[in-house]
């Protein structure tokens, strides 16, 4: 199982600061997106028993797609006060754990969770955990996608077969699709005033952009003046929204392999004052 470190650690966060509370410890030290990423990593483990676990991070926000298009991902705003101080305790929880944490500088999670999926789908079957749709270009035979909805244990589990059979849509698609839409979270246009359901429609006729394009006489005269107008945006929307599968990411299967040792974790627990998570996560309690 590849976790998507950041999208589980602002969905925890999020979740729980939306209703003013925030956990603390007696120090003051927030927690709140901690605690809520241990208990949603810990139900997917619990549900899907992966028997081995990596978590990929940014590792900052100047990336190879922020170089193309200086734009990309401008409009977030900055993180939470009381989130930032996570970052890195949240690394010292999975490390305790004996979960690696992979990132890339350059790269984004999505990449380093692409490229391990590659490499190690040829040896075995790979889950990834996210709650973001881009990665569901990744699915393939051995790859699937879960994405995780509103709620603990709640899930989606994308193969090619429920990709197709709910969106109509080849996972290398979803690719063509965000070039044409465009992706407001990611702050990348497309082609201005084409929407989802224009983009979906064109790429299920005519498979991918490039047969879009060798088809222009067939659209209709809006769309089709809307695709001339924005041509050099349409490629580079494309390029933004491909997942890069060949990070030097350093990591072997063998070093992924879950194997909780009570006397890493508990400790961390206690630190973090979590001790009521080691019943859920089966750590042995010292009397």
């Amino acid at each position: 199982m590849l976790v998507d470190g950041m999208a589980l650690l602002f969905r925890a966060y999020y979740a729980t600061a939306s209703s003013g509370y925030i956990r603390r410890t007696k120090a003051g030290i927030p927690t709140n997106a901690i605690y809520g990423f241990l208990r949603y990593l810990w139900d997917a483990i619990d549900t899907f028993q992966p028997t081995h676990v990596a978590c990929c991070w940014d590792m900052g926000s100047k990336t190879f797609r922020s170089e193309q298009f200086a734009a990309y991902k401008g409009n977030r705003p900055d993180a939470p006060d009381d989130l930032i101080p996570q970052f890195s305790l949240i690394r010292e929880v999975t490390e305790s754990l004996n979960i690696p944490n992979l990132g890339v500088e350059g790269f984004e999670a999505d990449d380093c969770i692409g490229t391990l999926a590659r490499r190690f789908g040829s040896d075995t079957n790979v889950m990834i955990l996210s709650g973001d749709h881009d990665l569901l270009q990744l699915v393939n035979e051995r790859t699937s996608v879960i994405i995780m909805k509103k709620g603990y244990g709640n899930y989606m589990v994308y193969t090619p077969e429920t990709l197709y059979e709910e969106k109509g849509l080849l996972p290398h698609q979803i690719i063509d699709v965000k070039g044409l839409m465009g992706d407001t979270s990611d702050n990348y246009p497309g082609v201005r005033g084409i929407g989802e359901k224009t983009a979906m429609k064109l790429i299920q006729e005519y498979d991918s952009i490039d047969g879009v394009l060798a088809n222009l006489d067939s659209l209709t005269k809006g769309v089709r003046s809307k695709i001339e107008a924005d041509l050099e945006m349409l490629h580079l929307s494309r390029s933004l929204a491909a997942i890069h599968c060949e990070v030097p990411v350093d990591c072997e299967l063998d070093l992924c392999l879950l194997e909780i040792e009570d006397e890493r974790i508990l400790p961390k627990l206690e630190e973090l004052e979590m001790k009521s998570l080691s019943r859920m996560m089966g750590v042995a309690l010292v009397p």
